[in-house]
């Protein structure tokens, strides 16, 4: 479910809009590769009639005629290869005329496509600053390598809108070619993570390559921040200790993931399998997803059996976390649901989205009271 406030999940999702100009711009740039392409043959066919035409006004071979067209059409100041006779003069004077123009033209066009190259680039830059700039409630990815880009794709499953920040320059296409919104630096600049709206920003994830260079980065976000949550890439025991001194809120480890992963797979097959098809938004409309209980829901301080949260919308409760971090599984149906608990459910996606309505304000359904035990 998208966990975003104050500004909507769709209005940001992680696409880059096209700019008001982008369509004119695209029809420019392909207006200046045709021009430059014309120019470019229509030089060549210059150099090639002076050529032919000092062969057989002349009688010179045709290194000598090339030579002749070259140092005629780039005006270097140098000598006639051989005496040239009137007709060979008249036919200079117009190869003169016409191939110093079709040069200015080629000059004049590359020198048009590169300025027009960095006016896309400017006007693409500016747009996708002004959506950052607009952002609330977001994720801060840094580093786009296999982690990242592995994060990006299930944050953009989950309608979690995100800023990326990644220097190096290799990965730019990438972004683009995801459409990512993106800023181009070091993820450990206060300026670049103040830039990514890190006073705005729901959480940020440190995904760099290094440990090094993510507790950096942890330590650096957390003076900037001290309420985002902030979740780090740990690639050792000894960085998980010092990335959780340096402020990070939790820390994995892909290795260690990973490894898990591979032997829940042999050792308990049908639970990977199942908890697979839960939070794979793109396989089943079953999902597992947890969702905090506002202060102002209608169901604080009500009890499970009187929630209605299995009548009415048909979900099981499989895990209840209290304030103080304890966890319940399989909670009695005479829990009662406080303010600042997150309640773990498991059912269709629609109605996992209607309790997460009714958990955040008394704007959703009323509880039944009376409703069928959880």
């Amino acid at each position: 479910m998208a966990k975003n406030a104050g500004v909507s999940a769709d209005s940001l999702r992680c696409t880059v809009p096209e700019h008001p100009y982008a369509r004119l711009n695209g029809l420019i740039c392909v207006d200046s590769v045709k021009h430059l392409s014309v120019g470019i043959i229509f030089t060549l066919v210059v150099v090639a009639t002076g050529t032919i035409g000092y062969v057989f006004l002349e009688g010179w071979g045709v290194l000598d005629a090339v030579y002749m067209t070259i140092i005629t059409l780039t005006t270097v100041g140098f000598g006639e290869v051989h005496q040239v006779s009137t007709a060979g003069r008249v036919f200079t004077i117009f190869l003169i005329i016409v191939g110093w123009g079709a040069v200015v033209y080629v000059a004049g066009t590359a020198v048009q496509f590169m300025v027009e190259g960095r006016i896309r680039e400017i006007l693409g830059r500016r747009n996708l600053d002004k959506k950052i700039a607009r952002m609330g409630e977001h994720c801060i990815v840094c580093g786009y390598g296999r982690i990242g880009q592995v994060v990006c794709r299930y944050l953009e499953e989950h309608g979690q809108a995100m800023v990326v920040v990644e220097k190096n320059p290799e990965l730019i296409p990438v972004m683009e070619q995801d459409k990512r919104l993106y800023l181009s630096g070091d993820a450990s600049d206060e300026g670049i993570l103040r830039k990514a709206g890190i006073e705005r920003a729901r959480y940020l994830i440190a995904a760099l390559a290094t440990d090094t260079d993510n507790v950096f980065l942890v330590l650096t976000a957390r003076q900037l921040s001290a309420v985002i949550f902030i979740m780090a890439r740990a690639g050792s025991e000894s960085a998980k200790v010092k990335l959780i001194a340096a402020g990070a809120d939790k820390v994995e480890s892909p290795y260690e993931v990973g490894a898990l992963q591979m032997s829940m797979g042999l050792m308990r097959p049908t639970i990977k399998s199942f908890l697979d098809l839960a939070l794979a938004r793109s396989h089943t409309d079953i999902q597992m997803d947890e969702f905090p209980v506002g202060k102002n829901s209608s169901l604080v301080n009500v009890m499970l059996k009187d929630s209605g949260i299995r009548q009415q919308y048909n979900l099981i409760i499989i895990a209840l976390k209290k304030m103080d971090g304890s966890m319940h599984f399989n909670p009695s149906f005479e829990t009662r649901l406080r303010a600042g608990d997150t309640v773990i459910a498991v059912g269709s996606m629609e109605n996992l989205q209607r309790l997460e309505m009714v958990l955040k304000s008394k704007d959703g359904s009323p509880p039944a009271p009376g409703g069928a035990a959880v």
